[in-house]
C-alpha cells in the first residue's frame, strides 16, 4: 500500500481527526491511537485498521512514554486546542529538536494562530466563519450546515490528511519533518474555492437559494416522487436538460426558457407535479441509460446494493456486517487495503505496541502494575 511502512500517532479525539488517522490506515500507514486509561469507551467510530494504546497522560511516566512513541514515529496527530501538548513537553519544537524527520500535524478549528486560536468551537462555527455557510441553504430560510461533513470532514480531517501526505513527499527530499497547521475554518474555505473564484463569472449573482446550484434553478435540485421518495436532478447543460424534459414528457416549446431565471419558480412547480406522478423505481427506469443526469437518492441502506456501487466495490461489509464506504481515491498498484476487524477497543493493542517501540515485557509489566498504561489483554501477549 501507498503509506506501508509508515508510522503515526493519533491523540484520540472526535470526528476530524479520527477521520485523517483512517485515511491513513486506509492507505497504508500503521496508526496507533493513544487513549485515556480512564475513558469508558471509545469515541472514535473512525478507528478501521488502528490499534490503540491506553497511555495515562497525567503521570510524568505516561507522558515520557507517549514521547517515546513519538520519536520513533513519522507522524504526530494532535487534536487538541493550542497549547495542550505544550503543557506536557511535547509541542512540536520539543519533539522536532530530537527527531527532525518528524511530521507533526495538528487540527483544529481555528488554527495555531489568531483571536480565535485558543477558542472552542464546531463544524457550524468553522463554516460560518469561512464565509460558506452564509451561501448554504434555500431561498427565503436561513442557512443550514450540510451535517457536519463541510469544515469537520473535508476542510479538517481530509485536508490534514493531504498536508500530512505532502509533508512526507517533501521529506523524500529534503530528509526533514515539518509542523502542518490544519486549520478546520481556511480548510472548509479552501475547498470552498470554486464559490469565491466563481463569482467573477456571475455564477453567484442573486441572494441564498435563488442561484445555478443552491437550489434555485428547477434543473439542480431534488423532487419528491409518488411513494415519498426523491430523485436528484442536475440537467445543466442544454443537450441534458433536454433530455430531461423528454423523460419528463414535456414540449419544450410550452416552457420558457431555460435560463429564464424569473421562470424558474413556475418550472419547478410544474417538475414538482410532474415528478409526484410516479414512485422512484419508474423515474429510475424512464432515465437510466440517457444523459439527463436524473438519479434516485439513495438511503445508507441502498447505496451497496446498486449495481453500479456493487461492481467498483464503492461500499464494503467489516466481518461483523456493519457497511461503510472504500477508501477512495483508487490507486492502480498500490490500492488501499481497509481493515475489515471490529474497531479498536481502548487498550486493545497496548502491550503488542509498546514491544515494538523497544518497551520490554518487564517493563510494560511494571507500566501496568503502576497504572501508566493499560491493557485488555495483558497476560495473554506478554
Amino acid at each position: 500500500m501507498a503509506l506501508a511502512g509508515i508510522r503515526v500517532i493519533e491523540l484520540a479525539g472526535l470526528a476530524p481527526a479520527p477521520f485523517c488517522g483512517m485515511i491513513l490506515s486506509d492507505f497504508g500507514a500503521s496508526v496507533t491511537r493513544v487513549d485515556r486509561t480512564k475513558a469508558a469507551m471509545a469515541v472514535d467510530t473512525q478507528g478501521r485498521g488502528k490499534r490503540s494504546v491506553a497511555i495515562n497522560l497525567k503521570t510524568p511516566a505516561g507522558v515520557s512514554l507517549l514521547k517515546k512513541l513519538c520519536l520513533q514515529s513519522d507522524v504526530v496527530l494532535e487534536p487538541y486546542r493550542k497549547g495542550v501538548m505544550e503543557k506536557l513537553g511535547l509541542g512540536p519544537q520539543e519533539l522536532l529538536r530530537e527527531n527532525p524527520r518528524l511530521i507533526y500535524a495538528r487540527l483544529t478549528g481555528y488554527g495555531q494562530n489568531g483571536p480565535l486560536s485558543l477558542a472552542a468551537g464546531h463544524d457550524i462555527n468553522y463554516l460560518a466563519m469561512s464565509g460558506l455557510l452564509s451561501r448554504l441553504g434555500r431561498s427565503a430560510e436561513k442557512p443550514y450546515a450540510p451535517l457536519n461533513l463541510v469544515a469537520d470532514f473535508a476542510g479538517g480531517g481530509l485536508t490534514c490528511a493531504l498536508g500530512i501526505v505532502l509533508a512526507l513527499l517533501e521529506r523524500t527530499k529534503s530528509g526533514k519533518g515539518q509542523i502542518v497547521d490544519a486549520s478546520m475554518v481556511e480548510g472548509a474555505a479552501y475547498v470552498g474555492s470554486f464559490v469565491w473564484k466563481s463569482n467573477r463569472i456571475g455564477m453567484w449573482p442573486n441572494p441564498r437559494g435563488q442561484n445555478l446550484l443552491d437550489s434555485g434553478a428547477p434543473f439542480y435540485d431534488t423532487y419528491q416522487t409518488s411513494d415519498g421518495k426523491y430523485m436528484a436532478v442536475g440537467a445543466i447543460e442544454p443537450q441534458f436538460y433536454k433530455e430531461l424534459l423528454k423523460g419528463l414528457e414535456l414540449d419544450t416549446a410550452e416552457l420558457p426558457n431555460q435560463m429564464s431565471f424569473d421562470e424558474w419558480p413556475e418550472v419547478g412547480r410544474i417538475f414538482t407535479e410532474r415528478f409526484a406522478s410516479k414512485t422512484q423505481a419508474e423515474w429510475t427506469r424512464i432515465f437510466d441509460g440517457t444523459d439527463a443526469c436524473v438519479t434516485p437518492v439513495l438511503s445508507f441502506e441502498e447505496v451497496g446494493s446498486h449495481p453500479h456501487n456493487q461492481q467498483r466495490g464503492s461500499f464494503i461489509k467489516d466481518l461483523s456486517g456493519e457497511e461503510s464506504p472504500s477508501p477512495a481515491p483508487v490507486l492502480d498498484r498500490t490500492p488501499a487495503e481497509p481493515c475489515l476487524k471490529p474497531d479498536p477497543m481502548i487498550g486493545e493493542h497496548t502491550v503488542e505496541v509498546l514491544g515494538e517501540y523497544g518497551i520490554t515485557a518487564v517493563q510494560i509489566e511494571q507500566l501496568l502494575a503502576a497504572g501508566i498504561v493499560a491493557s485488555h489483554a495483558t497476560k495473554t501477549k506478554l
